[in-house]
């Protein structure tokens, strides 16, 4: 079993489904297992910054019932670089190293990571500043971490807007409108490919293929003149305007997101095709509910993985699913690429044999 260890784990980024079922099950093989301590930190890095540090023991049977629930019981944030984190006074300060000093206050012999790519960059630079013993898990809606086929929330997201386009095809055809979903996924496609084929759509957009709106007008042109009068439009919320402009909106806090490229289509192409044109925007309600059984099991192997890595005192360390397998794999390794969906890829290809419209 080797020495007993006292370890943390936070939540970091956007929340998703499956965050839980991570907890849980690092809980079950840490405690389970090897008989250590498991802290869960309050508010991801907040928690570390705060004197004393927000920490909350965990057992096996405090989290035994979370396998289905969402979100995090731990809470999370996406903002605040830890390295120029935002003052009341507007001014911009290093607390990378309240952050090292919550590391060690708590007396912590390694730290799990739950994050995307941006909170794994974060806590890999605080582990290498702080000589910090680190083990990312990666998760994220959009799946765009690019050592891994599978982070978590990613298939739960999928579901929740394949049903939406399972719900709006019925609305569809019976009043012979154009629908158009707008799903999430901050700059890759993989949502709204994924789904669009899933729940068959008849017009999929992604940022990474080109459209133009004469091609979607003729899809739906094609649909009416074989007496299908309505259509499905599902897409990203990152893909631009035909000019090649970001769709966004401002925040109350200042930040400019994406949304509103569902509108701004609507908009263009009821003028050009004479149909009567409705968006539904999914939003956050990709990122809430019951993880699925696929996510679920993600995250349990995940956490169990991530607990042995400690186990072996292998740090630095991320693990991804790769060739039905948990792998693990640098840090550094894991944030370096971006993973956008592959225009010429298996999904792509899928989506064209099937007569699906991309926009090209």
């Amino acid at each position: 079993m080797g020495a007993q260890k006292r370890i943390g784990i936070l939540t970091s980024g956007g929340d998703c489904a499956g965050l839980n079922a991570v907890i849980r099950a690092v809980v079950q093989r840490a405690v389970g297992t090897y008989d250590w301590e498991v802290l869960g930190i309050r508010q991801a890095t907040r928690g570390l910054m705060a004197r004393p540090p927000q920490v909350i023991p965990l057992e096996p049977e405090q989290v035994d019932p979370l396998l289905t629930v969402g979100g995090t019981m731990l809470g999370t944030t996406n903002k605040g670089d830890p390295f120029a984190y935002p003052m009341p006074d507007g001014t911009l300060r290093d607390r990378s190293s309240e952050i090292i000093e919550g590391y060690s206050l708590l007396g912590l012999d390694a730290l799990i990571g739950i994050g995307g790519d941006g909170s794994l960059a974060i806590l890999h630079r605080l582990a290498q500043q702080g000589g910090m013993n680190f083990v990312g898990i990666p998760k994220t809606i959009d799946n765009d971490i690019g050592m891994t086929e599978r982070a978590i929330g990613f298939d739960t997201a999928v579901n929740i807007a394949t049903e939406a386009l399972d719900r709006l095809h019925f609305t569809a055809a019976s009043h012979s409108r154009v629908m158009i979903l707008e799903v999430m996924g901050r700059d890759a496609g993989h949502i709204a490919i994924s789904a669009g084929i899933a729940g068959g759509a008849d017009v999929i957009l992604i940022p990474e293929i080109p459209y133009s709106l004469d091609s979607i007008c003729r899809k739906i042109y094609a649909r009416q003149e074989r007496g299908q009068n309505f259509c499905l439009i599902i897409v990203a919320e990152s893909v631009r305007t035909e000019t090649g402009l970001p769709v966004t909106k401002l925040e109350c806090e200042g930040q400019q997101r994406y949304g509103g490229i569902g509108q701004y289509l609507a908009d263009r192409i009821a003028a050009c095709s004479g149909a009567e044109t409705r968006v539904t925007v999914l939003g956050h309600v990709q990122r809430g509910g019951i993880p699925s059984p696929l996510d679920r099991l993600t995250a349990s192997a995940f956490g169990v993985a991530a607990v042995d890595l400690i186990a072996e005192e292998n740090y630095d360390r991320v693990v991804t699913w790769q060739n039905r397998q948990v792998v693990s794999v640098p840090v550094a390794d894991a944030i370096a690429r971006y993973s956008t969906v592959d225009p010429n890829g298996t999904l792509v290809k899928t989506a064209r044999g099937l007569g699906i419209c991309l926009g090209s």
